[in-house]
């Protein structure tokens, strides 16, 4: 098979792997699409510890059950698939809970295990057995599928949040997971989404989504901008989707009385602290939450989404590459030039 090899920061090649058989558990997956995660630009351009080269990296799946090892029940070749990223060690007290993205033992498809940018995937039994594949309606193309696993994560974070019917939510980055977070905050009631980002090419991006208020923070100050829109109230929600220590801070200046944060995005690991102002949080009640990956329930969650067309994935998927090309596809997206990039394999 065909397969993008990670061979350490900045190297990468298409060659010729073995096509995995499947053991008594496991499940092989032909991949027709993975679309590309800002984790897997930072793995190619950086390293990563629990990525070790040669690897093939990739979560973001998209493909058919093609074979099916021994003991296994409850699937058919052919049958559309993706797979829930996170793969439990179904021990640990977070586990047992169905949270797998929080294992005390974490692994990772596309990380711990062989990823997606290949013809085909092998779903360990583990993963299996936890019950990380999930059948996909009939109505959606392979890259929408794609888009299951980070939607999916946006709803992780939101989860928290509860955007109600009413909010003002605030969402500081207008990548591709900042205009998740705005279209799915719109499908939970928001009143009004207000869109931060310092890039025109992010902002001009994000006016194909409806009924958003579209600000530069490079030249409107964020926390003053927002105090004027809601009347000095400040917003119920606010999403910091963006590594940048200031906008962490900025977020607490700018939410409302019992208003509702998420640190949704880390900061650079030889940065990763700001000044933050706990008399903020304790007079006027604000919570602060992080959010880190997803689970199986979130990935239904994101699937019904995109499958009913409450969040229309041909607006998200700017750019399409063949798996020989998925190094342009990891520059494109990297340098903002688009949304979602989408790698077709077959």
């Amino acid at each position: 098979m065909k397969a993008a090899v990670y061979l350490g920061p900045g190297k990468m090649e298409i060659q010729e792997l073995p096509i995995p058989v499947p053991k008594a558990g496991e499940v092989l997956i032909k991949v027709h699409a993975c679309a590309v995660c800002g984790t897997d630009g930072r793995i190619y351009y950086h390293g990563q510890k629990n990525v070790v080269p040669p690897a093939v990296i990739g979560h973001e799946i998209a493909g058919e059950i093609w074979e099916i090892g021994k003991d296994v029940k409850g699937f058919k070749k052919g049958e559309r698939v993706t797979s829930v990223t996170s793969v439990g060690c179904q021990k640990c007290p977070y586990c047992k809970k169905g949270i797998f993205n929080l294992c005390d033992t974490p692994r990772y498809l596309g990380y711990f295990y062989p990823g997606a940018f290949a013809e085909y995937i092998l779903i360990p039994a583990e993963a299996v057995e936890g019950n990380n594949i999930l059948k996909v309606p009939a109505n959606m193309d392979y890259p929408a599928v794609s888009l299951i696993e980070p939607l999916s994560c946006v709803i992780n974070g939101q989860d928290f949040l509860k955007v109600e019917k009413g909010d003002t939510v605030v969402v500081i980055g207008a990548g591709p997971i900042g205009c998740m977070h705005a279209e799915v905050a719109r499908a939970s009631g928001a009143a009004k989404v207000i869109l931060f980002d310092v890039s025109e090419t992010r902002l001009e991006l994000a006016k194909r989504f409806k009924g958003l208020t579209i600000i530069n923070s490079g030249k409107n100050d964020p926390v003053k901008t927002v105090k004027e829109l809601t009347k000095g109230v400040g917003a119920d929600v606010v999403v910091v989707a963006c590594g940048v220590n200031a906008a962490q801070e900025q977020a607490l200046s700018m939410a409302a009385k019992r208003g509702r944060v998420s640190f949704f995005a880390g900061l650079p690991k030889d940065n990763p602290f700001i000044k933050f102002d706990s008399n903020l949080v304790h007079y006027n009640e604000i919570s602060v939450y992080g959010a880190f990956a997803s689970y199986r329930l979130q990935f239904e969650k994101a699937m019904e989404l995109l499958s009913s067309g409450k969040i229309d994935a041909g607006k998200f998927i700017t750019h399409t590459f063949p798996l020989e090309k998925i190094v342009e596809g990891i520059e494109t997206a990297k340098k903002g030039e688009g949304l979602k990039v989408v790698i077709k394999i077959a």
